[in-house]
């Protein structure tokens, strides 16, 4: 009786072992993108991600060239806005601009969004290319909001009231309080995330 309680044990024991080892493979499976190269290079995306976003933005998935970019967001997508916020645990528009554009781009720019405005190369709208800037006037606030530019008429911010996301520039409630955009000119020194 005591060899078939021993071999029951370690059958259970095995059981519990591979029940945790799948558990732990499918976890590795929903992993966000990871961020691959260095700032202002450009990456091939991951198929899944290439696949995510161009579905997002109704795009062909070769149109998703810049992984980094693609990979940065993912891992942002959802945060919850957070006025002064800087991290996953909140964000605000100026500090997601920030941290895109340095992490992305390797370009340092001011933190908030009224500093923001000072550095960029205006544009007409349909000149707008990925990493551009684009800023709204919410609540009678000049440039009081900015997100980023991807392609196709959307870009990315941190939503007031859904987090980050990504969104339709023509978006008829949001697009009445597009004021302005462009190009950042120049890599701003000292003005690195935390400073």
């Amino acid at each position: 009786m005591n060899v078939f309680l021993y071999i029951m044990n370690k059958i259970r024991y095995l059981y519990c072992i591979s029940f945790c080892f799948v558990i732990i493979l499918t976890s590795c499976h929903t992993r966000k993108a990871v961020l691959k190269g260095e700032p202002g290079e450009i990456v091939k995306p991951q198929p899944s991600i290439a696949e995510k976003y161009s579905e997002i933005m109704g795009v062909d998935k070769n149109a998703i060239q810049n992984g980094r970019l693609y990979a940065f967001i993912d891992q942002w997508m959802g945060t919850p806005y957070k006025f002064g916020g800087q991290d996953k645990d909140g964000v605000d528009c100026s500090a997601l601009t920030q941290l895109l554009e340095q992490q992305v781009y390797g370009i340092n720019i001011p933190r908030s969004t009224g500093q923001q405005i000072n550095i960029i190369k205006r544009k007409y709208e349909e000149e707008l290319i990925e990493g551009d800037l684009v800023f709204f006037d919410y609540d009678g606030k000049k440039f009081s909001h900015v997100g980023v530019y991807l392609q196709n008429g959307y870009y990315v911010h941190a939503s007031t009231s859904k987090g980050v996301m990504i969104a339709q520039l023509h978006d008829p409630y949001t697009y009445k309080y597009f004021s302005r955009c462009g190009s950042v000119l120049a890599n701003e020194p000292n003005t690195a995330p935390g400073k």
